[in-house]
């Protein structure tokens, strides 16, 4: 996934009204839109540093995207967004090791009444719903986990999915690790256990969890290497 123009560097100043941050650049104070709905756990420490874009389009009201943030050495992706085009780019070039041999791929597809799955992919053998969760909270070093708060969304999704496994349909989450400092993946038990407890419900129902982190460049963001999980489910 390529970024549309080249990244602005500055210092993060903080954060409010949950799509709002200020950003230091030289000495110009700016506010920019923070596309990301999460808490942001452990991100949000003043004057970090940040890389934010600039859109092209003359009629936004927020000129600015906060795209990365910089915790203690590491890039770390916080623009939800861009969670799905990373993906997209991923089943495209074969990146990611479990789906190979794709004949279609079709985002956003809905599903019953009122879900959409993030993808749909279609092979000869079989058709699969691939549901993406964007992970930025690390709290022990080399560890990702998710969520970084409750997920209303996340556990409907969860359910919906089931649903889906019993129309026969395969059915996968890709926790897409939008870091480059974690070896393994973990659930924030802690944070939403009716979370953690629905997802060891679905994997009996036949879901398949995948973690995947990401790779940086000033060019753009590319899933890059298939991670451990390491909680028991």
């Amino acid at each position: 996934m390529k970024f549309k123009n080249k990244l602005i560097s500055g210092l993060f100043i903080k954060r409010y009204k949950r799509f709002f941050v200020d950003i230091k650049i030289k000495k110009q104070i700016i506010t920019a839109h923070c596309p990301n709905t999460g808490s942001m756990y452990g991100l949000l420490n003043k004057g970090n540093k940040v890389w934010i874009s600039k859109s092209n389009n003359p009629k936004r009201k927020l000129k600015y995207t906060l795209e990365i943030i910089k915790d203690k050495n590491s890039k770390v992706g916080i623009n939800t967004h861009l969670t799905n085009k990373i993906v997209y780019h991923g089943l495209q070039n074969n990146l990611i090791k479990e789906f190979k041999n794709i004949s279609l791929i079709k985002p956003e597809i809905k599903f019953g009444s009122n879900t959409r799955f993030d993808f749909l992919i279609i092979s000869k053998k079989y058709k699969a719903f691939i549901e993406v969760k964007n992970v930025t909270l690390s709290r022990k070093k080399g560890l990702a986990e998710f969520p970084d708060s409750v997920t209303t969304r996340g556990l409907k999704h969860i359910n919906e999915l089931i649903k889906a496994s019993k129309k026969n349909y395969k059915v996968f989450i890709l926790y897409l690790i939008q870091r480059d400092d974690c070896k393994s993946f973990t659930l924030a038990k802690d944070i939403d256990p009716k979370y953690a407890d629905a997802l060891a419900k679905a994997v009996k129902n036949k879901l398949k969890v995948l973690c995947y982190d990401c790779k940086f460049s000033s060019k753009g963001i590319k899933l890059n290497n298939k991670i451990k999980l390491k909680y028991e489910i």
